[in-house]
């Protein structure tokens, strides 16, 4: 019934078509949602609106220009004639139906009512509230564009039309929800972009029956991607336009969530969440170098402590090079139960920190870092090796640029301390063997997750080692093959 009330059609009664908008959207139970009834040239209208979303210069000047029609004007096609005529806007359209009217009104939009026509009159004069774009806190630049994407979805399009303006570019328009109708727009350019990917990616979008989206992207992810329980992050997000900008003219599809700074990038391997801004705005020799460093980090956070447990447990097999490692006295509380507080410990950390006002967040860092750290090891809890391991790794998680990676990292890294802790240095090869073969099995919208490593391509792979030069690399391989790869 309620459905069927939506799709019912305007009636050239204006008093009815009053009637269920008010009831519909609670006027006079919402403070802000606003009935404002007048006459133009003779004929009532009515005027529905959300405070807070219609812009006062715009509508004063609607009311003013209305206020001046006259009634000859206006005898014949009334609604023609005042959108072609008399109103100075540039977005107008026509909606016939009741729930089109609701769904214009609660995005933002004007809806006039005019008495005894059973169209209605959609003037597109909303303007959310926004923040002004700033660089993204998670994927800062020494050099480079400062702006960042914002909550305000046609900023976001603007961002990306002023990187990319081509005519080739498309961006849709598709809608999320029966209750909370959250923008989405699928972005992608048509002569590069495989059209079956697109095609998955919509087709994903528009199956998706729910009553909203409260956490915006995420939850657009856990239902277009489908991964379930899967570790891998399939999908890349980014708050920079340059770097969405860079994917779409690979060939990959973005997809930007009203309410939501950040974006969606699909396709997403294993190396695009290795990758960083950062190693394009140097020269190609200090990018490779800064490439590698941070594969080295990476490597670290996942492999560093539990193949220290496991050494620390065979220190027999060591030459004597490496006889450091492995602790003399290791105490009273084994040293995979320290590394396991230590891990929590950090992870506490790191939650206390988001969770801590920024002007406080430094001296919490330093309080954790120094007198816990210290302290535990001066009680004899931890031992001094556990604390510098874990924080080589620590460093090796925070340095690696996707944030959903590494903490992915972080799981499969306490999965490897748990073998280490039962079977020593078989269990960490066993585990790695396991990481390899769950990675090499998942894929990211039908896109092999360790390509170009699994199945190999050698150049591709080369481009990924080596951070070549722009003009070099404008031809790169591409794992989701766009019609246009081999362009130069």
């Amino acid at each position: 019934m309620k459905e069927h009330l939506l799709e019912k059609k305007l009636e050239k009664d204006l008093e009815k078509n009053v009637e269920i908008l008010e009831k519909k959207l609670g006027v006079g139970i919402s403070f802000d949602v606003i009935n404002r009834e007048f006459i133009i040239g003779g004929k009532r209208v009515a005027l529905f609106f959300v405070d807070g979303f219609a812009k006062d210069d715009v509508m004063l000047m609607i009311m003013q220009t209305l206020y001046n029609v006259k009634r000859e004007e206006i005898v014949l096609n009334p609604v023609k004639k005042l959108i072609e005529t008399k109103i100075p806007y540039i977005e107008v359209d026509e909606k016939d139906t009741i729930g089109d009217c609701i769904d214009s009104i609660l995005s933002g939009a004007l809806i006039l009512l005019v008495e005894g026509e059973n169209v209605a009159i959609e003037i597109d004069a909303r303007e959310y509230p926004a923040r002004g774009p700033e660089e993204p806190d998670v994927e800062r630049v020494t050099r480079g564009s400062r702006d960042g994407f914002v909550e305000t979805m046609i900023f976001n399009t603007a961002l990306i039309r002023r990187r990319i303006r081509d005519p080739q570019l498309r961006i849709e328009h598709l809608s999320v929800g029966t209750r909370s109708k959250t923008d989405i727009a699928l972005c992608y350019i048509e002569d590069i972009a495989n059209k079956d990917l697109v095609n998955l990616i919509r087709d994903s979008i528009e199956k998706i029956k729910v009553d909203g989206l409260p956490m915006a992207e995420k939850s657009l992810e856990e239902f277009i991607v489908k991964a379930g329980y899967s570790p891998f992050p399939q999908v890349r997000y980014t708050e920079r336009p340059d770097v969405a900008a860079m994917h779409l003219l690979e060939g990959h599809v973005v997809i930007i969530c009203d309410t939501s700074p950040s974006v969606i990038i699909a396709p997403a391997t294993i190396f695009h969440h290795l990758q960083h801004a950062e190693e394009y705005r140097q020269i190609p020799v200090v990018g490779t170098y800064m490439r590698w460093i941070r594969t080295v980090a990476v490597l670290f956070s996942m492999f560093i402590t539990p193949l220290w447990l496991a050494l620390s447990y065979q220190r027999e097999i060591l030459p004597k090079s490496l006889s450091f490692i492995g602790p003399e006295k290791v105490g009273n509380i084994p040293l995979w139960v320290q590394l396991l507080i230590a891990e929590i410990g950090i992870d506490m950390i790191r939650m206390a920190t988001v969770h801590t006002p920024s002007p406080l967040a430094t001296a919490l860092g330093i309080i954790a870092a120094f007198m816990i750290g210290d302290i535990a090891i001066q009680v004899g809890l931890l031992t001094p090796e556990v604390v510098l391991y874990l924080a080589i790794a620590a460093l090796g998680t925070f340095a690696t640029p996707s944030l959903e990676l590494g903490h992915t990292l972080r799981l499969f890294r306490l999965f490897l301390l748990s073998l280490a802790a039962i079977f020593q240095v078989p269990g960490v090869i066993g585990g790695t063997l396991i990481f390899l073969i769950v990675a090499a099995s998942t894929k990211s919208f039908g896109v092999p997750y360790l390509w170009p490593l699994i199945p190999l391509n050698i150049n591709a792979l080369w481009t990924i080692i080596v951070r070549r030069p722009v003009p070099i690399a404008k031809s790169r391989p591409s794992a989701i093959k766009p019609k246009d790869e081999d362009r130069t």
